[in-house]
């Protein structure tokens, strides 16, 4: 069952993105060679609790942090660890915000030092697939019209699309209905309703799309341990327009590369 937002909802959507962007700001200025993922999560989760709000992983499912942080071949769901950042890695952060009773959710995956160009195009092409699929994600369109446009793109570029994790929809909840792949075929789905809010997140990867689970149960990486890359937003559908609710604004002031 899909839950359509009112636009008093969706505002409150927008506040805990608000605070979920200028989080991940806070963690941007942080990231370079020799950080440990486990510090990049300690700064996420104090700022999130210092502005009245919760971390929307911590405890999910079990999940032990406040971040999702996912290392070179790792798609999503990695732990935040001991693990120093090296030269030529990329990091996914993943993280949500709970606050007045409604979540957000975004990420961003980031170069760390001198990256391989084939890594950093994968990166590139996988940010502008997410504002391909955002495009499609208009009042009276349907979910497979999102998907679609990633897929296409892509696959163009000889990227391939995970097919087993899938956007979603949010609000009271973490995960809602619809599910949104990053697959699929024109005018299929659930039709984009006035009040839909979703979140829309590619992830691409630069070998195979298969994927394996590691024993943690909660860490995806690649099968042929290739780089994979995923962003992020929330967005709300409107019958006028689409409002994009998280930002990465905040990331690209305290991160250039």
């Amino acid at each position: 069952m899909i839950h359509y937002k009112t636009s008093e909802e969706v505002q409150k959507i927008k506040e805990s993105a608000d605070i979920l962007a200028k989080a991940h700001g806070e963690v941007a200025k942080h990231i370079k060679v020799g950080v440990k993922t486990s510090y990049l999560d300690k700064i996420a989760e104090e700022f999130i609790r210092d502005h009245q709000a919760v971390p929307s992983f911590k405890g999910y499912n079990g999940f032990p942090a406040s971040l999702c942080i996912s290392v070179n071949e790792v798609v999503v769901h990695g732990f935040p660890s001991e693990y120093e950042l090296k030269d030529g890695d990329i990091i996914s952060v993943d993280c949500g915000v709970f606050h007045q009773g409604f979540h957000s959710d975004s990420a961003y995956t980031y170069p760390v030092g001198e990256v391989p160009l084939p890594v950093l195009d994968l990166l590139k092409a996988t940010k502008d697939s997410l504002y391909l699929g955002i495009e499609q994600a208009v009042f009276g369109n349907r979910i497979g019209d999102i998907g679609n446009a990633i897929q296409k793109f892509v696959e163009a570029k000889g990227y391939t699309v995970v097919r087993e994790l899938v956007g979603h929809g949010l609000g009271r909840s973490l995960h809602e209905s619809p599910e949104v792949p990053n697959y699929g075929k024109k005018g299929s789905g659930p039709l984009l309703k006035e009040g839909l809010v979703i979140a829309i997140e590619p992830m691409v990867n630069l070998g195979t799309r298969n994927i394996v689970q590691e024993r943690d149960g909660w860490t995806i990486r690649t099968a042929d341990r290739k780089a994979s890359a995923h962003y992020e937003h929330t967005v709300a559908i409107f019958e006028d327009r689409t409002e994009v609710l998280t930002t990465h604004k905040y990331i690209e002031e305290n991160f250039k590369f």
